[in-house]
């Protein structure tokens, strides 16, 4: 159409012209094939200089409450994979390597701002899509390097994967629109469980070498570093997720016999540990660095109810998992590829708070993510912010 009329207006305007005004019509017709060529030019430009897609990126990094699959690219172990069944049985109808029966809370967010699903970074082939953002996250991965060490992505890796997508993103957009792209972008984290659990686990002793506060305190300080580096390339708007209620998930409250299935507090007092440390980190960068906007959902809260009063938010079960074997289902055995082979599948995931030892139903996760977006399970702090807010920038 614009071509169209952009060929049709010369015609009106030599119309009207003299006959006899030569000059003029000479000069007519080289402004209006001038401007015809110009129109031309701005139609057929790549998309490199094209004006800049107003959705914001979203950045995710972390653990496995966010990974969509970047560890099927990796060699490690099924402990720290999904990428087989019945994992993704209910929304995609095969398993993608999310730790779900479906959609995590970052496809959530994608879709609330209106993005295509997130790819993980490592997938093959998906460069000319990282415009819209890019998923670092890997199942199992810490704040600390020593964090399943050689099994994962350890999030100092993933921080330096982001600084090997920005300059690619600046090869395929050019500077201006990446610059663009990577300051109106949204990062966000879910990341520190590993690092309280791990020890747990694998019976390890590195909790006797620091006070809790220390332990805590080098968590918290390489999350800093991390989201000071992403700062200083141009990252300005940030997602975080505080840690649940770690000793009360059904793979932590069967670790010792003798609690009876009572939540292992050892765990949920570290987490209570990092979540105050955390509120208190955001609050400290939003007045030394300018520009800086966040939002902290209080998944700590919020999954406390689901678990304890399951009934007020749709679910039958708050505490025993859907997939897995032994009391609340927390062997972690889901799909039997892992150390225990034999399992058990609930018949319908939606009732469940919990998938399997560790890991949330897609329909806890799109519950919670709806409380991120709008605000409603955000962490009290002087400023907060929804993710809505962030994405479009209010």
């Amino acid at each position: 159409m614009q071509h169209k009329q952009n060929t049709e207006q010369p015609k009106s305007a030599m119309a009207a012209l003299p006959t006899s005004s030569s000059f003029n019509l000479s000069l007519h017709l080289h402004l209006h094939l001038h401007l015809l060529l110009l129109l031309l030019l701005a139609t057929t430009t790549s998309d490199c200089h094209a004006e800049p897609d107003r959705r914001a990126a979203l950045f995710a990094f972390g653990d496995s409450f966010l990974d969509p699959g970047n560890n099927n690219y990796i060699n490690t172990t099924t402990l720290d994979q999904a990428n087989f069944w019945p994992y993704g049985e209910t929304y995609f109808k095969f398993p993608t390597g999310r730790f779900s029966d479906g959609r995590l809370v970052s496809d959530f967010i994608a879709e609330y701002a209106e993005l295509p699903l997130i790819p993980p970074y490592l997938q093959p082939g998906v460069l000319h899509h990282w415009r819209y953002g890019v998923n670092f996250a890997s199942a199992g991965a810490g704040a600390l390097v020593e964090t399943f060490q050689g099994s994962v992505i350890g999030l100092q890796t993933q921080l330096s994967y982001f600084k090997e997508a920005e300059t690619q993103l600046r090869q395929e957009l050019g500077r201006a629109k990446a610059g663009w792209t990577i300051s109106r972008g949204v990062y966000m984290f879910s990341i520190g469980s590993n690092d309280y659990m791990s020890p747990f686990l694998t019976n390890s002793t590195i909790l006797s070498w620091y006070s809790r506060s220390k332990y805590v305190g080098m968590v918290i300080g390489n999350l800093t570093a991390v989201i000071k580096e992403i700062y200083g390339i141009g990252g300005r708007k940030f997602g975080f997720i505080n840690l649940p209620p770690l000793g009360c998930l059904p793979g932590m409250r069967i670790i010792k016999a003798e609690e009876r299935g009572r939540c292992l507090e050892e765990a949920s007092s570290l987490a209570k540990l990092h979540n105050r440390a955390l509120s208190k980190l955001l609050v400290k960068l939003e007045h030394q660095l300018m520009g800086f906007r966040y939002s902290l959902y209080d998944f700590h809260s919020n999954l406390r109810q689901r678990m304890n009063h399951p009934l007020r938010y749709g679910f039958k079960a708050g505490k025993v998992a859907c997939c897995g074997t032994g009391r609340y289902r927390g062997v972690f055995s889901c799909g039997g590829k892992r150390i225990v082979k034999e399992f058990e599948l609930c018949e319908s995931p939606s009732e469940h708070v919990f998938w399997d030892s560790f890991h949330l139903t897609e329909r806890a996760y799109e519950q919670l993510a709806h409380q991120m977006w709008s605000g409603d399970g955000i962490y009290s702090s002087p400023s907060p912010c929804s993710l809505k807010n962030l994405f479009e920038g209010l």
